[in-house]
């Protein structure tokens, strides 16, 4: 525990300015409270939490070697998704196509971007297949009456393979809260939506030292609907370093990314532990991914301005191969 404790406040000081079935009628539509933030946790909340650090150990240097780059997922592949969030247009799209297209990218890479929702239909007809699309939301359930949205049998419907899911820009401006975003990541996945499932804290909770209360209590959210972690790759973006130009030192992002895998061997299983990517977003380019893609629980990237430039997005996608040397 005091270990523990000591990486948390580390982590504060350091370089700064199958699961539980799902409740019934999860799905049901439009009873949700989703977009209602409740703060209050409960006492099996805090036990829960409680419980986890007692089991956690996330000092890299205390932990054996677990696996090398074959064994890295499921797929045994390293994972580079790119964000283009509320950006482009018809003919910025249309370049930045083109350099994806041209770009030499490693073969050992899932490689997903992410269009404005307007724009998917355009990147799917004229990009490679070898990147598959995403987008960057969906709604909770099935569609209807809910003006704005679109459902995860839209998205199947116009080709997209994955969703990114409660990145913080939905929770922290949106309002979305822990519980809705798992019921949307639960219903996207039973529709064969693949689920790019997001968390991490904000500067305050980071330097209060509950980076990991945060992150376990985001992915417990995601643990109590969904019931195959298959299809799922966890992205670890601190909200600190999303779009400000910080960044995550290595060795800050690999013991964040230890303590995850922790959390799904503690309370999912080992299997889902070894085999589920954990990636690493915030203010990620082609300076700093090389460093960051060496950690040992480093799996890939979520990549959002730098996924704008085609060449800089292909550099940190090539950045698959120090992984390679340091498996």
């Amino acid at each position: 525990m005091a270990a523990a404790m000591a990486s948390t406040s580390s982590l504060a000081s350091s370089k700064l300015p199958s699961g539980p079935k799902r409740p019934a009628g999860a799905f049901a539509c439009p009873q949700f409270t989703g977009l209602r933030r409740d703060n209050q946790s409960s006492a099996a909340q805090m036990l829960f939490f409680q419980h986890a650090q007692k089991q956690l150990r996330v000092s890299s240097s205390s932990r054996r070697a677990p696996r090398g780059v074959v064994a890295m997922a499921g797929s045994g592949k390293f994972f580079v998704g790119g964000n283009w969030k509320c950006n482009g247009t018809k003919d910025s799209i249309s370049k930045l196509v083109s350099d994806l297209n041209s770009a030499k990218l490693e073969d050992d890479v899932d490689v997903v971007v992410a269009p404005p929702y307007i724009y998917i239909d355009q990147v799917k007809s004229s990009l490679t297949d070898r990147i598959e699309i995403s987008a960057q939301n969906s709604w909770v359930g099935k569609g209807g009456a809910f003006t704005g949205e679109i459902s995860a049998e839209q998205l199947i419907d116009i080709g997209c393979n994955w969703v990114i899911l409660g990145h913080s820009e939905r929770r922290h401006v949106i309002g979305e809260d822990d519980q809705f975003i798992g019921k949307k990541a639960a219903y996207a996945l039973d529709q064969n939506l693949k689920v790019i499932a997001c968390i991490g804290e904000k500067l305050d909770e980071r330097e209060a030292g509950k980076t990991f209360d945060v992150c376990f209590q985001q992915m417990k959210a995601f643990s109590d609907y969904v019931t195959s972690w298959t299809n799922v790759v966890v992205a670890y973006e601190p909200v600190w370093a999303i779009g400000t130009g910080k960044v995550a030192t290595p060795q800050q992002a690999q013991e964040v990314h230890a303590a995850v895998r922790g959390w799904l061997k503690e309370n999912i299983s080992p299997e889902v532990a070894s085999t589920t990517r954990i990636i690493y977003g915030g203010s990620v380019n082609g300076s700093n991914c090389l460093e960051l893609a060496k950690q040992e629980d480093i799996d890939g990237f979520l990549v959002g301005g730098a996924s704008l430039k085609g060449p800089e997005f292909a550099t940190i996608i090539n950045s698959a191969t120090s992984k390679k040397v340091t498996a």
